[in-house]
């Protein structure tokens, strides 16, 4: 350390690949990127960011290309023998984008994504019994009883499906909880639910195909859950957190347990449904490229900016903090890393 020597001069390019290869954290390879020139492109040179992102969410490889919208004041760095290369300034971009997309969804804030109804498979009474119901946590309103109900049926392998728009095009899926509706008012005060269920995301298919009555691309299919018939929230956790792209999100219900017996015919019945996770939007948002399904991912950094009088505040403590005025510490997170510009002295 005491030369300022770049270690990974000394390696092969496939040895020293290799070793970042192995960092796991968007942040660390970021901070990589602030030791020297050569660490520097060799992490924008291979992608190392975007190939990070793409093992965390597969449902980004098929992202066709990058956007920054309102970049300001940005420059691209020279590098030696590519300073005037495009396809160096696209690696560039590339870098920047999926850093701050790395940053973000590992940051997002928990919350209900769901931002309104789209339809459902079936419905017994309409509106009395509609989707809209299950986006109320009540049971009861108004003096009725809130909740969704599906037509009746002889065969217990009829499916049915709620079919949700979320808050944004991009947000990032953790788990989904619904609640089984319960008929107190009928005898035995039975329970309505499915035997299990299943998840779908995807985005709008814009189809000029007259007999094609499917409306969505489903780039996503969760596996299976069973669902039990207890009339409280039940928890479905997926296995990996997703990123839906594309914003809409179907609930498949499989399999009806429940006969009513004034018609003797099964029905499934749900009193409230949550969605949480994180939306990317506004500093993040696609364009998803029909017929194909690919998208564009762009990034918007006005959106995504910190308010100026944090960054002031956060420099002022740093300040204060290093001439030793006592005040209570910042609450500081990786940010700067990300925006850093550093002059490389090695």
């Amino acid at each position: 350390m005491e030369c300022h020597e770049d270690f990974i001069s000394y390696l092969d390019s496939d040895t020293s690949l290799k070793i970042l290869e192995c960092l796991d954290d968007p942040a660390d390879l970021v901070r990589v990127t602030c030791v020297s020139r050569s660490l520097r492109q060799s992490v924008i040179a291979n992608g190392l960011c975007k190939q990070l992102c793409l093992r965390m969410f597969p449902q980004l490889s098929r992202v066709a290309f990058v956007v920054e919208l309102n970049q300001q004041g940005g420059k691209e760095h020279a590098e030696v023998g590519s300073s005037n290369s495009m396809e160096w300034l696209v690696l560039q971009r590339e870098h920047r984008v999926f850093s701050y997309l790395s940053k973000a969804l590992m940051s997002s804030v928990a919350m209900n994504c769901i931002a309104k109804t789209i339809g459902a498979s079936s419905t017994d009474n309409f509106p009395q019994e509609s989707i809209d119901h299950t986006l109320e946590p009540r049971d009861v309103i108004g003096g009725r009883y809130s909740y969704w109900s599906s037509n009746g049926q002889s065969n217990p392998n009829v499916p049915e499906t709620l079919t949700y728009e979320l808050v944004s095009q991009i947000c990032l899926i953790t788990e989904i909880n619904i609640r089984p509706f319960q008929a107190y008012f009928q005898l035995g005060s039975p329970i309505y639910s499915a035997s299990s269920v299943r998840f779908k995301m995807g985005h709008p298919k814009a189809s000029l195909d007259a007999v094609d009555d499917e409306l969505f691309v489903w780039t996503y299919t969760s596996p299976e859950f069973p669902m039990s018939q207890e009339n409280k929230l039940q928890t479905f956790k997926l296995p990996e957190p997703v990123l839906c792209i594309g914003g809409i999100l179907q609930i498949e219900l499989l399999g009806r347990v429940q006969r009513q017996e004034m018609d003797g015919l099964l029905y499934i019945c749900v009193s409230h449904v949550q969605v949480l996770g994180g939306s990317l939007s506004p500093p993040f948002n696609v364009e998803i490229l029909q017929p194909s399904g690919i998208f564009v991912l762009k990034r918007d950094q006005l959106a995504s900016e910190e308010p100026k009088i944090v960054r002031d505040i956060r420099r002022l403590v740093t300040i204060l903090q290093a001439r030793g005025v006592g005040v209570l510490e910042w609450d500081q997170d990786d940010d700067d890393i990300y925006d850093s510009d550093p002059e490389y002295a090695l």
